[in-house]
């Protein structure tokens, strides 16, 4: 058979089988045209042995975007890019190009051993306006289709495998928030802190320690749920000022990839308005409250205001009355609402979360804050010592080693400098800066810096000796008068 005769009797044919479908659902009752469809649907599913799971775009009355499609979606993304023919590109949070597959592609996915399949599909329908044009209403959709043999392998562990591995590829790729409180209410922005334990000013084994423990704790949502704990961890840094806290904090949110919470406790009227500022925090979070010593008086006692003497000739009431709106309220937090916040039962609200705290002075804070079990991990970070200033060289100038380097070891064991200063003393003052000037610049710093230590301790030890020698004769000026 030549090929236009071929055509024209697929063409025939094709027309035929349409004008019995025409009369078929135009004389045959509905009832029996339900209960052919339907037996033969049955007749298909014996002789077809795949089933078919469809995963909308948008469900519900109001028509919310679908969690699992979107987990579906992050999930296949890495897949549609190997294996789909045509793509979809899109830029997310303004930073990387992501590709998935275009409408009616297909891509295949292998778990234990047994292969499926997902489709991408389409549905578009006309909505009329109130100007009477039609807009079209797109609905997507994915389609998984499978043996029917595997079937409890594919609706019990393939698809909770699918929905756990997307969430996560979204976190991973997700655009992070530093967060802030303004009252009851947190407002954000982008999150770009560049710092890295690589580029942390500590001692590798330290180091090396505080990212076991943090990877241990993301890892460990059954663990927690086994021992019924919420699945959170306190950690405490403490340490001078300029001795790179807000650093460290900042690199346990890249390492992790969680947001941050900056509570300003100051802020924060009372303990029922803290407890709505921890709800609204999200799971894989950093909550920081820094300089918890100074943020508030968390003896239990609130802190009183001082008064004030008014001058009696003040003129004009109103001017006293702005004054004393000016004055800021002090905040009612107690002691025990924070601690509730950080192990009571409203903490166990979101899960995955690490609350830190920072203080340039642990031993103001009270006993009851910093227990294990609150605060599970102490974290004391200190002056600068050899190791520390190693990775500043490294960082800085770009040095693994130097002759002058063990003259700088010398100098910061008979000192105490901060890693900021020293920061500061290494970095180049110019594009043009020599390693070797920034050395000698940092040398003459912690000469100067013990000279100074010297004229101090000696300047205590007159003041001591002085104040010695006036004791010595007020005894004996009490001796003589009697």
């Amino acid at each position: 058979m030549v090929p236009a005769d071929m055509f024209a009797h697929l063409g025939s044919t094709i027309g035929g089988l349409m004008f019995v479908w025409a009369i078929f659902q135009q004389y045959f009752p509905y009832e029996l045209r339900r209960h052919i469809e339907k037996y033969s649907q049955r007749l298909v599913g014996y002789v077809y042995p795949y089933i078919q799971i469809t995963f909308n775009e948008f469900t519900g009355e109001r028509l919310m975007r679908s969690e699992a499609y979107s987990a579906i979606e992050n999930y296949l993304s890495s897949k549609s890019s190997t294996q789909a023919k045509r793509l979809k590109a899109d830029i997310k949070n303004n930073q990387s190009l992501v590709l998935s597959m275009d409408d009616h592609e297909e891509v295949s996915d292998e778990f234990k051993g047994v292969k499926v399949w997902w489709a991408s599909g389409k549905n578009i329908s006309k909505q009329q306006t109130f100007s009477y044009t039609p807009l079209n209403d797109e609905k997507r959709y994915y389609k998984l289709n499978f043996h029917k043999g595997q079937r409890e392998l594919i609706i019990g562990p393939y698809l909770t495998h699918v929905l756990k591995e997307g969430k996560a590829i979204r976190v991973r790729n997700r655009q992070r928030k530093l967060y802030t409180n303004n009252g009851s209410h947190w407002s954000h922005v982008v999150f770009e802190h560049p710092a890295t334990f690589k580029t942390l000013a500590m001692e590798p084994e330290k180091k090396q320690d505080i990212i076991d423990d943090l990877m241990a704790f993301s890892k460990a949502e059954e663990f927690y749920a086994s021992i019924g704990r919420a699945w959170k961890r306190g950690y405490l840094l403490y340490g001078p000022p300029g001795t790179g806290k807000s650093t460290m904090i900042a690199a346990m949110a890249n390492l992790l990839g969680y947001d941050l919470y900056d509570l300003e406790l100051t802020a924060v009227k009372d303990n029922t308005e803290l407890r709505r500022l921890l709800i609204e925090t999200s799971s894989k979070s950093i909550i920081v409250i820094e300089d918890i010593d100074c943020s508030l008086d968390l003896t239990g006692q609130r802190r009183k205001r001082k008064e004030k003497v008014e001058e009696d000739e003040e003129k004009d009431p109103r001017e006293k009355l702005a004054k004393e709106e000016r004055e800021t309220k002090p905040s009612q937090v107690t002691l025990s609402g924070l601690l509730n916040f950080i192990d009571g039962l409203w903490s166990a609200c979101r899960g995955e979360r690490l609350i830190v705290f920072t203080t340039n002075y642990v031993e103001k804070l009270d006993a009851a804050l910093i227990r294990k079990g609150r605060m599970d991990k102490h974290i004391e970070l200190s002056y600068c010592n050899f190791e520390s200033f190693k990775v500043l060289a490294r960082n800085y100038l770009k040095l693994e080693a130097h002759h002058l380097f063990p003259k700088v070891r010398g100098l910061l064991e008979q000192t105490n400098m901060t890693p900021a200063d020293v920061a500061e003393h290494l970095m180049p003052k110019s594009l043009a800066g020599v390693a070797e000037n920034c050395l000698h610049n940092l040398i003459q710093a912690l000469e100067q810096e013990i000279e100074n230590g010297k004229l101090k301790a000696e300047e205590e030890g007159k003041e001591k000796k002085s104040a010695a020698e006036e004791k010595d004769q007020d005894t004996e000026a009490s001796s003589d008068r009697k």
